[in-house]
């Protein structure tokens, strides 16, 4: 098989990461399995191998830049470039009261993760992202995250209220809007997915979704072509108002 992209998944070692790597895995794509935990994430890639799909661990905590930066250095001494980057790595943070209640440090719990180590890692991997003839950043989203639905009272997400996380996922929006405009004219596409709510560890695996149906719209954006679009939010049905 021969290998014509290299793919960095975040939080890849389970749920919709572990189901997106394997797809993209599928399609001939070397894949860099990033976990937080080293021995997960090569049980990871393990099975992921067993499989026949050339897929690497590869020790990364998004909230700590140290790592990152060594991350991104292994990267470019083994492939000189990177194609696709899919910022997965997640969490919902332990904070579950009234917006009332909530202070300072329960958002930034879950910014820490979802906001900034997103930042902190696209950074780091967008020199790499560059030299790529056609680059493609995936930043996993959600429904929750649309100020649209959040804010209109005959939405299916009309009583949903989770201040940190959906705050997160809104900033993460915009987060993905200012990275595809600075890279209009450049090879690299920055779009947002909605896998929509997927049984995963986030939830305790109460959503409706599989995590390999969760995963189809990642891939989708991970392997646009040319003519496909940048700074936009995707789910399966559609685009997402922001």
């Amino acid at each position: 098989m021969t290998l014509e992209k290299v793919a960095l998944v975040t939080g890849a070692n389970k749920g919709i990461g572990f189901a997106a790597a394997r797809q993209l895995g599928e399609r001939g794509i070397a894949v860099l399995v990033g976990a937080r935990d080293e021995a997960l994430g090569k049980r990871a890639a393990d099975a992921l191998a067993a499989d026949g799909i050339a897929a690497t661990p590869i020790g990364l905590d998004v909230t700590d830049p140290a790592r990152v930066a060594e991350a991104a250095g292994e990267i470019e001494r083994r492939y000189g470039r990177l194609d696709i980057l899919v910022n997965n790595a997640g969490t919902a943070g332990g904070f579950t009261g009234a917006a009332s209640e909530a202070g300072a440090a329960d958002l930034r719990e879950v910014y820490e993760t979802n906001v900034f180590g997103v930042v902190t890692v696209t950074g780091a991997m967008l020199p790499l992202l560059l030299r790529s003839p056609a680059g493609r950043v995936v930043n996993l989203s959600s429904h929750v995250g649309s100020l649209t639905l959040q804010s209109d009272p005959g939405s299916p997400l009309a009583g949903v209220n989770m201040i940190a996380y959906q705050s997160s996922k809104t900033a993460l929006n915009a987060v993905t809007v200012a990275y595809a405009k600075e890279l209009r004219g450049t090879p690299v596409k920055v779009n947002t997915a909605l896998p929509g709510v997927v049984a995963t560890d986030i939830n305790h695996h109460r959503g409706r979704r599989t995590p390999a149906e969760g995963a189809a719209i990642v891939v989708r954006l991970a392997l646009l072509d040319e003519d496909g679009p940048s700074g936009a939010c995707l789910a399966d049905e559609g685009p997402v108002p922001w």
